[in-house]
């Protein structure tokens, strides 16, 4: 999968108050772009506790659900472009069907 774009998790995880989250987040990014999801049933096969929220959206709990991680996912094309990642506290500030 190609994602778009790294840099929006590098900004987030070299705050000092997110520094923790850069372990966790370069272990996504890395199994992530590795793979080639067809469909939302594959990917879920790999992460058991992502959640399909529609609008093409996923959901991936970081770092121990810690941090939240919103991406839209265009499977034909093997991309993924993250929309939001943010504490959970914040996550539940957004919609994320539109984010």
């Amino acid at each position: 999968m190609r994602i778009i774009a790294f840099r929006t998790l590098r900004e987030f995880f070299e705050k000092p108050e997110y520094a923790d989250s850069e372990i966790p987040l370069r272990a996504w990014y890395h199994d992530t772009k590795a793979a080639s999801w067809k469909n939302p049933n594959e990917l879920k096969r790999h992460y058991k506790s992502a959640s399909i929220v529609g609008e093409g959206r996923v959901v991936f709990n970081i770092k121990g659900n810690a941090n939240r991680l919103v991406v839209a996912v265009d499977y034909e094309f093997q991309a993924i472009f993250i929309r939001f990642i943010g504490t959970h506290k914040e996550y539940n500030k957004i919609n994320v069907k539109v984010i």
